[in-house]
């Protein structure tokens, strides 16, 4: 019998058992990405993910402080896979576990943190008000 491939168990997930995690997971990403795009605009701090490639003194913080923020979502994704592998597959593969947890997971809120923070500056930037003479 003929293993399927990566990814073709990868793609089958978009559909069958457990749906739901494709589009709860980047959204549960997404929302801690507002909440914390938000407090990085009320603090005056630079853009996320822009910080990370250019800062090298700060990225290792900067990583970690993102891996804790999505790490609820993160663990949620890995039970929700394994429950999934394990019904269609009948076993783990550890890979493509990593692969979709951080796909679903990190990398929207890695990608949505800092246009937060941006669009969230621009918001809460105090406009000057006009004096009467």
């Amino acid at each position: 019998m003929d293993q399927p491939s990566f990814s073709a168990d990868l793609i089958g997930r978009l559909s069958g058992p457990m749906t739901f995690r494709v589009i709860l997971q980047p959204t549960m990403a997404a929302l801690m990405a507002l909440r914390d795009g938000i407090k990085d605009a009320r603090a005056g701090r630079p853009p996320y993910f822009w910080t990370i490639f250019t800062n090298t003194a700060e990225r290792g913080r900067l990583l970690k402080q993102g891996w804790s923020a999505v790490l609820r979502i993160i663990v949620l994704g890995v039970v929700m896979d394994m429950i999934y592998q394990w019904k269609v597959f009948g076993t783990i593969h550890l890979a493509e576990l990593i692969i979709v947890v951080l796909v679903l997971a990190f990398v929207p809120y890695l990608l949505l943190r800092g246009p937060v923070n941006r669009i969230a500056r621009r918001w809460l930037r105090p406009t000057p008000t006009i004096l009467p003479r």
